[in-house]
């Protein structure tokens, strides 16, 4: 998926929402405990319950590589569900990977290649040769971290050198390796004040924005200072959509809430002009 067709879902559905399948499977609705893939059978019915306000899935890696086999079984499953009855949604795999050359050429194989996911969040802190292998793929996304939401943040990514912040460095350094039509960035909706900094930086590129929602961050605050004229952002939202309820109903209650989001994206994609 290119950067029009992106743009062409987010107006077509009225929404940049992405829905993260961070499907623990400790967490879900015990009635599914009998079915022969859990998680692939609760993925399904999150899935066809939300993909008419999605323009984004984000199943979180960690919640099926810690299953071993079993959860990539579940994982290879969900994309291929996806892609055979929801192929204009786009999948990102948030792996958060990156190491030396070679290594990261495996990875980006492993998730963009075998796997056929569109897009992968990769750290970059350890440069150039980390990222580009991930680069190599026409029509594939890189999504570099560059601004998280979680309290660490504050550990490393405000160190300042310069006048510069060390996740500004990444903004302005990434720059020389792909572009807006290859690569986006994390941004986190808890530092949604910074996002107008952000900004001047990469006016263009599209934002992957977690933490609304359970982790308290505000959908309108992130409008205000991260929106541009072809939206730009993708908002995640996991735990507030994916366990809103976990009774027999989940599905239903997931796309209520998932229809709840969109609603408000709605009213901001025309507020900012982008409808």
């Amino acid at each position: 998926m290119n950067y029009t067709e992106l743009f062409e879902q987010i107006k077509k559905k009225k929404s940049f929402l992405c829905v993260g399948l961070d499907s623990d499977i400790d967490k879900l609705p015990p009635h599914l405990s009998g079915e022969e893939d859990p998680v692939f059978e609760f993925n399904k019915r999150i899935v066809d319950a939300t993909a008419a306000v999605t323009v984004a899935y984000k199943p979180n890696i960690a919640f099926y590589e810690s299953r071993s086999v079993e959860g990539w079984i579940s994982l290879q499953k969900t994309v291929r569900y996806i892609k055979e009855h929801y192929p204009e949604i786009l999948i990102i795999a948030d792996a958060k990977r990156g190491d030396i050359g070679n290594t990261s050429r495996m990875y980006a194989k492993a998730f963009l290649e075998t796997f056929d996911f569109d897009a992968i969040t990769v750290a970059p802190y350890m440069g150039e040769d980390s990222v580009t292998p991930f680069l190599e793929y026409k029509n594939k996304w890189v999504i570099l971290l560059a601004l998280t939401s979680n309290k660490g943040a504050f550990d490393f990514q405000f160190f300042e050198n310069g006048g510069e912040k060390l996740y500004e460095k990444v903004l302005t350094k990434s720059q020389e390796w792909g572009n807006k039509e290859n690569m986006m960035y994390v941004v986190g909706a808890t530092k949604a004040e910074m996002l107008g900094g952000i900004r001047r930086i990469i006016p263009d590129h599209f934002l992957l924005v977690p933490g609304v929602g359970a982790q308290g961050g505000s959908l309108e605050e992130v409008a205000k200072y991260g929106m541009n004229a072809h939206c730009g952002l993708i908002v995640n939202s996991s735990r507030g959509i994916i366990f809103a309820d976990k009774t027999e109903n989940f599905a239903v209650r997931a796309g209520e809430e998932a229809c709840k989001l969109q609603r408000e994206m709605e009213a901001l994609l025309k507020e900012y002009h982008v409808l």
